[in-house]
């Protein structure tokens, strides 16, 4: 059973940084990709950034590249999406996703697995 779980969203100012890590388990996780995505008040689930846990790609939306960087660290089979220059808007719970495959898409329907979701609120 895979499992993701979010953690590191919480409260900061405009211009404040966080870090969100997913913790994956369940399954050998080197044929996935993982994907952030995000889903603010009112909005519809949109996604953010995915990594290729074989080959390390990486592929971001264009309203957050230059702000948000995607990582792995494969000891601790967790992912991370450390973000920066965060702006009000940013507001919303994020989600961490897998999908089997190697190649990191935006297309939150062709990822398999979900977490819970972690609340991020940047207030202004």
């Amino acid at each position: 059973q895979v499992q993701l779980v979010e953690s590191g969203g919480g409260l900061v100012q405009a211009g404040g940084s966080l870090r969100l890590s997913c913790a994956a388990s369940g399954r050998t996780f080197s044929s996935y990709v993982m994907g952030w995505f995000r889903q603010g008040p009112g909005k519809e689930r949109e996604f953010v950034a995915a990594i290729s846990w074989r080959n390390n790609n990486t592929y971001y939306t264009d309203s957050m590249k230059g702000r948000v960087t995607i990582s792995r660290d494969n000891a601790k089979n967790t992912v991370y999406l450390q973000m920066n220059s965060l702006k009000p808007e940013d507001t919303a719970v994020y989600y961490c996703a897998a999908r089997h495959g190697l190649r990191p898409v935006a297309d939150n329907g062709r990822y398999d697995y979900w977490g819970q979701g972690t609340q991020v609120t940047v207030s202004s």
